[in-house]
């Protein structure tokens, strides 16, 4: 496994390895990378909602050589010790992907887990900051782990529910230790809770635009089709950079990362879990669910040796999974903002959550969505969607 590539800060660590109990040390190599990995198993052992990740998936996300995020960013990683053992975590980051769109001169931190102890905290960020703030980077943004297109934002409600398929958990001390740290919020997610066995009454018009548009000649509503599940899935990513280009934050993926989550996807993607419209023959919306594997995975320590994979290959081939997590959707930009876009939006969402009910799945959850993108709100609540867990974005300046 390829390391993500750094340069050592011998200046950086001492500065941050200075205060009296915690010291701070580099992620150098894979016995450091492990434990940079585990950190949460510390931090969480007591919190019945954790869900431990699995660890090689964590280390393939880590992995420069694996990871198609390596090729257009800088990434440092450091551990927080205390008498020589991990009691926090923090990366930095700078995307250039997010330079180039944004053209702010931000960085970012991800990854940060830590002990109640403000010391820590401090010792951590100081250090990301510094890294940061030496390479030119005027602002830090974050959680993100690692960009905006991965696990982002800190949770700050809906502890009491477990985390969904790659979304994040979080104490409830984290937010109040990051404010104390001068980090101030920039954006919440939102994240959506769907009961899909209960029926529910869709308002009159919404119901119009949906028949309405099903009864145009030239719109086809489909499945995925697995025959063809690269090319589909590009035609989706696609319209999922065209439908969210103008949103907060914004990050368009990227060609080879296209291809690798069409390869990670593979073996949970069910056709029918996936819904497109078209319009005389090219995509203009989208939704796409898959299994919540954190259903199946919570019990597994994160470890899939000697037994885990058939665990899990068990729990999900014979219902034991309940939930599913929509985690991409789309209409494209130029139906948006009238009938026609919401039209699009209802129908993937009521045909995908159709498809799940049928299936013996119980409950979805759709995330996440950016508090202000009002419309895309207002077409989820509809539809609905609760909302039950928020996830917040923190930024700071970097004097």
């Amino acid at each position: 496994m390829a390391l993500p590539e750094s340069r050592p800060d011998p200046a950086g660590e001492q500065r941050a390895s200075g205060t009296s109990a915690v010291e701070i040390v580099q992620v150098r190599n894979k016995a450091d990378l492990d434990r940079f990995i585990r950190v949460p198993w510390r931090i969480y052992r007591d919190d019945p909602q954790w869900v431990p990740p699995l660890v090689f998936e964590r280390r393939q996300h880590l992995d420069r050589a694996a990871n198609p995020f390596f090729g257009h960013a800088e990434v440092q990683f450091w551990l927080a010790l205390r008498g020589g053992e991990p009691v926090g975590r923090i990366s930095a980051q700078i995307d250039q992907a997010a330079l180039d769109q944004h053209r702010d001169a931000t960085g970012h931190f991800g990854f940060l887990e830590a002990e109640d102890d403000g010391e820590t905290f401090a010792a951590l960020l100081r250090t990301a900051e510094d890294w940061l703030r030496d390479r030119g980077m005027r602002g830090v943004r974050g959680p993100f782990s690692l960009s905006i297109n991965d696990e982002s934002g800190l949770l700050i409600q809906g502890y009491e529910r477990p985390p969904s398929l790659m979304m994040g958990h979080a104490r409830p001390y984290y937010a109040g230790r990051l404010e104390d740290q001068g980090y101030a919020k920039v954006r919440d997610l939102i994240a959506y809770d769907f009961d899909v066995v209960t029926a529910r009454s869709v308002p009159r018009a919404v119901r119009r635009l949906v028949d309405n548009l099903a009864k145009r000649p030239n719109v086809t509503v489909r499945r995925l089709r697995k025959s063809q599940l690269g090319r589909d899935l590009k035609a989706v990513l696609e319209v999922f950079n065209d439908a969210w280009s103008n949103n907060w934050g914004f990050i368009p993926f990227s060609e080879v990362e296209i291809a690798k989550i069409a390869k990670d996807m593979k073996p949970l993607i069910r056709e029918d879990f996936v819904c497109i419209v078209e319009i005389d023959g090219d995509p203009a919306a989208f939704a796409l669910a898959l299994p919540d594997l954190n259903e199946a995975m919570a019990d597994l320590d994160g470890a899939l040796l000697p037994f885990g994979w058939a665990k899990l290959l068990y729990r999900l081939k014979a219902g034991k999974i309940t939930r599913v997590r929509m985690p991409l959707m789309g209409v494209r930009k130029k139906y948006q903002g009238g009938a026609m876009g919401a039209g699009l939006a209802y129908t993937v969402i009521e045909k995908v959550h159709e498809n799940v009910r049928r299936a013996g799945y119980k409950g979805a959850e759709l995330s996440w969505v950016l508090e202000d993108n009002l419309p895309a709100r207002k077409v989820i609540e509809a539809a609905g969607g609760v909302p039950y867990k928020t996830y917040r974005i923190y930024e700071k300046a970097l004097a």
